[in-house]
């Protein structure tokens, strides 16, 4: 039998504790942009993150978001919500190898960097984004 003292259950609970903490002040305290996809991510296994509209910065270049709430529905239902850091997003989407511009949105006028979800869990991806 394994005891408290000998677990690491203390030492888990505390860190999950911090965490709910962070949490609880970015929703609190701190400036989110959100951003939802309605169905092209499920077919093609990217998100978009929008950089530029009309020739002139947008999305990812322009906010001054601390957080980033990326939204994926499936139909009218939310599949999930992904958050990222603003500042880890832009190493993310800088750092990604198998990302894509495209144009699209209302009128083509948006330019988008398409990057696959599989990079966003890819192990060695993770380990070297700089």
């Amino acid at each position: 039998m394994v005891s408290k003292k000998n677990s690491k259950f203390d030492i888990d609970l505390k860190y999950g504790q911090i965490q709910e903490k962070k949490v609880a002040e970015m929703l609190g305290n701190c400036k989110i942009e959100v951003k939802t996809e309605r169905g092209m991510w499920y077919q093609t296994g990217n998100i978009a993150i929008e950089y530029q509209c009309w020739g002139k910065p947008s999305g990812i270049s322009k906010t001054t978001a601390d957080y980033w709430f990326h939204r994926l529905n499936f139909g009218s239902k939310n599949y999930m919500t992904l958050v990222f850091d603003v500042k880890m997003l832009k190493k993310i989407v800088r750092g990604c190898k198998g990302k894509k511009s495209i144009q699209g949105g209302d009128n083509n006028a948006a330019r988008m960097w398409l990057v696959p979800l599989k990079a966003l869990v890819d192990k060695e991806f993770i380990w070297n984004i700089k």
